[in-house]
């Protein structure tokens, strides 16, 4: 490249009042032939407005500009409450993610809008094709739109539309003018020459065109796959929704993301995330303005605790031998019931939830009764928790599975632990980094268990 080879904008004013059906070509070299002259390897820079102007897209006696946006639309991204009213950004029909899908009130008459030109891609492989059979010429073509930017105040014209030019440099792969190779840089030409041409094209003044001269390097012989290249794929997108809608978002799955999961890797859960999830546990609601919640935390990668995990689990399992085989299950019903419990055995980490009714469990003078229902309502204070536990676990990116062996063995749970007798076990909760991804969910519909 050479660098000392000069790159120069030329605004190209006009005092035409564009409207539909107008030939944009014609006036187009006509303006230039006034100041300019056109050669090989020129840029032609359109506003989009004069564009859409010219291909009927003004729309007049506007009375719901919002029902305008959402024609233009696929989808909100973002929204933003402020003094003079409600900024929208969306995704147009065409990709582009703009505010008020670039419909503007600017530069045309009272009572107007004018949408962007449907295809600005096309619209620019068509201007490019006129200026080449009236004058011979090959140009690049780029059709621009004001936008604004994320993280940063102001705003610059971008290529809506491009024909005929190189709209990414990929120099991936390059060397530097130090000689490190290049990772990432790809830089977008096309936008470049399009907030290059805003600076002759000042926005209080008629001068929709602007000529860029010295980059013939990017202009090429085809029309190329133009400005839409530039979108980057939703895939690739890191930012698919503005703050508040991922945030509401969030909100709305965080129940039904949840899975239960049954393998997990090797890898440990930190501490922080099993505290995190005991902070979302301890909010559910509880009887009398209590906090009877209690959690025993056991890692596999902690000695102690995976000893005494493994004490816990061969106690609870001895002891559903023994109910089993008095229930005259055989021994094979008998061994296929107590493996259902081996993810407490294999997961990184165990959690076991307890509801202590000593703290805050109201006593009544009289047997079963109302002493029953008073542990019913602790019992289900501690499904909440539980629940909430589950969910934070799968908020912050790990798998669990909520296992109920303790309901049925607690007093050996009791006696293993050296708990009270007011402690209650809620079952146990193995947790860990999922394996594989969980399948997805049947969807439940509420009216399948409405009364």
């Amino acid at each position: 490249m050479n660098t000392s080879a000069g790159v120069t904008a030329h605004g190209i004013p006009t005092q035409h009042q564009f409207t539909s059906g107008d030939d944009l070509v014609s006036i187009l070299l006509g303006a230039i032939a006034d100041t300019q002259t056109l050669i090989n390897g020129d840029v032609v820079v359109i506003t989009s407005k004069v564009v859409a102007k010219c291909e009927g897209r003004t729309v007049y006696e506007v009375s719901d500009r919002e029902s305008a946006i959402a024609g233009e639309s696929v989808r909100v991204v973002a929204t933003k409450v402020h003094a003079r009213g409600t900024t929208t950004i969306v995704e147009t029909n065409t990709g582009l993610i703009l505010a008020a899908a670039g419909i503007d009130a600017s530069n045309t008459d009272p009572d107007t809008i004018v949408l962007l030109p449907a295809d600005p891609d096309h619209s620019a492989r068509t201007v490019r094709e006129q200026i080449q059979a009236q004058t011979g010429l090959t140009v690049g073509v780029v059709i621009t739109d004001t936008l604004g930017r994320a993280w940063r105040l102001g705003v610059t014209d971008h290529a809506i539309g491009a024909a005929g030019i190189h709209v990414l440099d990929d120099l991936t792969g390059k060397p530097d003018a130090f000689n490190r190779t290049l990772e990432m840089t790809v830089v977008a030409v096309a936008d470049e020459i399009a907030a290059a041409s805003e600076l002759v094209r000042p926005k209080d003044s008629l001068t929709p065109f602007a000529l860029i001269r010295g980059l013939e390097r990017f202009v090429t012989e085809e029309h190329g796959p133009g400005a839409g290249a530039i979108i980057r794929p939703k895939e690739e997108d890191l930012f698919s929704l503005g703050t508040a809608e991922s945030i509401e978002l969030g909100k709305q799955q965080a129940v039904s993301d949840r899975r239960t999961v049954r393998n997990f890797t090797d890898a440990p859960v930190p501490q922080s995330v099993i505290e995190t999830a005991i902070e979302a546990a301890v909010t559910a609601p509880a009887p009398h303005h209590s906090n009877p919640w209690r959690f025993l935390v056991l890692h596999a990668e902690d000695q102690q605790q995976h000893d005494q995990r493994t004490s816990l689990l061969d106690a609870m399992a001895a002891t559903w031998e023994f109910d089993l085989t008095n229930e005259g299950k055989s021994p094979e019903e008998v061994g296929k019931r107590i493996a259902r419990g081996n993810i407490l055995r294999s997961a990184p980490v165990i959690v076991i939830p307890f509801m202590d009714m000593a703290l805050g469990g109201h006593t009544y003078p009289e047997s079963g009764g109302r002493n029953n229902n008073e542990r019913d309502m602790f019992l289900v204070a501690g499904g909440a928790a539980v629940e909430n536990l589950l969910i934070s676990i799968s908020t912050q990116g790990y798998g669990s599975a909520w296992i109920s062996s303790t309901l049925f063995c607690p007093d050996t749970v009791r006696e293993k632990l050296h708990l009270p007798t007011t402690f209650l076990p809620l079952g146990a909760i193995a947790i860990g980094v999922p394996a594989a991804a969980p399948r997805e969910r049947t969807q439940l519909r509420a009216k399948d268990f409405l009364l």
